[in-house]
């Protein structure tokens, strides 16, 4: 098994150290770039102006509960 000594100065400062094989971590870094890489969603300013309008319509209670909203329907699938 090998020992390795970190300095103190790398103690004081880093918590959560984590050792890991070079492969694995090539292999991680190749991953975060795939991931960084693809495009992501972004909402529309309408889109927020939306979501923002829901949570204060969820925040008053000001909505309609679906069972509700079926029975309003006439819908019979559950």
């Amino acid at each position: 098994m090998t020992t390795i000594t970190l300095p103190k100065a790398l103690k004081q400062t880093e918590k959560n150290l984590i050792a890991v094989p070079q492969g694995v971590y090539r292999e991680f870094l190749a991953w975060q770039k795939r991931i960084k890489s693809q495009r992501t969603y972004r909402p529309t300013k309408a889109e927020k102006e939306a979501l923002q309008q829901g949570r204060k319509n969820l925040s008053k209670r000001d909505y309609t509960e679906l069972s509700r909203l079926r029975h309003e329907l006439g819908g019979s699938r559950s």
